[in-house]
């Protein structure tokens, strides 16, 4: 480890020397995580009638137990993740998400016993929690500052990939059940098309271990672990010998501010990080009350009360899966030139606007095309905004050595509220009607959008290094 003051600033050298198609790719199979996680959350959605019927069950609690037990894994994953991330590297992480979004999927599609599908389906959660802490930090920490916003960016593009493939493999065998005729339990479908549900995600598990493989580990760890060559040689891969010697140079700095303590979770809530870690426990909450998942999870109430048949429910859902990915898309070519801090703006506006449409929409009775426009316009600005920049931010404003425990904390609480979200949506819905549930999720957008202006700094175009030391003495100096 060097211990003396470097000058180099490695977000001034010149992207042409950067070794673009290796970055892609190392990048790309870490976003396998989050397809992962996009396909395992949503597809118990389409699975649902029919794993009901298998089990016969006909209590509320089990039908919703049932369909949201994965959020127990998830909270757990998130937090085993800090740990295990910080001790073991963001690679071998990697690689047991892999293996345990393969080993469930298979258990919970061919589980027997509702206790073991129940059991197999929150190990599944834990894949989901350790995919969706590593696979944006891993990104974040092999990305050139220049490009870190849109490569970090995959891991939701990958997200919503997965989620839209779940939509449409349900979509197709729900086809197979004649509109309006009850899922019997002797059928193809309650016998054997929910089981092929789960298992196909199997099948990428696998080959995101086996790629998984072949990627370096992440140069930050490497040198905080006392292995600088190691880290030099990854570095040099990512963009040459003169990029490496700079960013290492840096990354030694600001390790070597950090060494007078050991990193631990005590350390999240004391001196200047504890500011930086509510920032991040609220973005995670601000993302998840912005209320877009609850159009993904309850989309068959939402556009039952627009007045939808099930043919049209099952259509509108792929609809939305279609939108979420064509401007997730759009996001990645201007999420590194507008700046987070702006298009964390303008999805707090632009989502509350549409929810408040829509709470008017409903309280006028306004059905059908204008619920639906006003939901998909809703996802469309979530897309290019809240739901890839969150995650870009939180794998962004932690300090190097509490980087992992950092994200793991944010990320544990977006599982919470997502939990909160989930359970919270019926009450609302039955208390004070969609129109009030809608006007909840837009006063949270517009509380949100406050909190954006007054505490989320911008990072956009600077080294995790520099991010760490101008957030240092802004938190110091409060």
């Amino acid at each position: 480890m060097q211990t003396g003051i470097h000058n180099a600033n490695p977000s001034q050298s010149s992207t042409g020397a950067l070794h673009r198609a290796y970055v892609w790719w190392i990048a790309l199979v870490a976003a396998l995580g989050g397809l992962l996680f996009g396909y395992d959350w949503v597809v118990i959605g389409g699975a649902k009638p029919f794993y009901e019927a298998y089990f016969h069950l006909s209590s509320a609690n089990l039908i919703g137990w049932a369909n949201s037990c994965a959020l127990i894994g998830c909270l757990v994953g998130a937090l085993i993740a800090g740990e295990a991330g910080r001790r073991f590297g963001r690679k071998k992480v990697l690689l047991l998400s892999a293996l345990v979004f393969a080993v469930s999927s298979l258990c919970t599609g061919w589980a027997s016993v509702f206790a073991a599908f129940i059991v197999w389906r929150i190990t599944g959660g834990v894949a989901i929690g350790l995919a969706s802490n590593i696979s944006p930090l891993y990104i974040a920490e092999v990305s050139p500052a220049a490009w870190r916003g849109r490569l970090v960016s995959l891991n939701q593009l990958a997200i919503v990939i997965g989620i839209l493939a779940a939509q449409i493999a349900n979509w197709l065998i729900a086809q197979k059940v004649p509109t309006g005729a009850m899922v019997l339990a002797q059928s193809w479908n309650a016998q054997y098309g929910w089981r092929w549900m789960f298992t196909a995600v199997a099948a990428p598990a696998i080959l995101f271990f086996l790629l998984a493989l072949a990627i370096p580990e992440s140069p930050r760890w490497l040198a905080g672990r006392m292995r600088p060559r190691e880290a030099e040689q990854v570095l040099a891969r990512i963009g040459g010998e003169a990029y490496a010697a700079a960013e290492l140079a840096a990354i030694e700095d600001a390790l070597y501010a950090a060494t007078a303590s050991r990193a631990g979770w005590a350390d999240l809530f004391n001196g200047p990080v504890r500011k930086l870690v509510w920032v991040g426990i609220a973005l995670a909450a601000l993302q998840q009350w912005s209320g877009i998942n609850i159009l993904f999870n309850y989309a068959e109430e939402i556009y039952k009360s627009a007045g939808y048949g099930v043919s049209g429910i099952m259509f509108n859902i792929v609809i939305t899966g279609a939108i979420n990915l064509i401007f997730t898309v759009v996001a990645m070519t201007f999420v590194d030139r507008l700046g987070r801090r702006k298009l964390m703006l303008l999805g707090c506006a632009g989502v509350g606007l549409c929810h408040l449409g829509a709470s008017l929409a409903y309280h006028a009775g306004w059905h059908g095309s204008a619920v639906l426009l006003l939901t998909l316009a809703a996802i469309a600005c979530y897309s290019m905004t809240l739901a890839p920049v969150t995650w870009v931010l939180i794998s962004e404003i932690f300090p190097n050595r509490l980087r992992s425990l950092g994200v793991s904390t944010a990320v544990a609480a977006l599982w919470a509220a997502s939990f909160g979200l989930t359970y919270t949506f019926p009450f609302l819905d039955r208390e004070f009607s969609t129109s009030g549930a809608f006007l909840v999720y837009a006063a949270v957008c517009f509380l949100g959008f406050v909190f954006v202006a007054k505490f989320v700094p911008e990072t956009r175009g600077k080294t995790l290094e520099e991010i760490e030391s101008e957030a240092m003495r802004s938190t110091s100096g409060n």
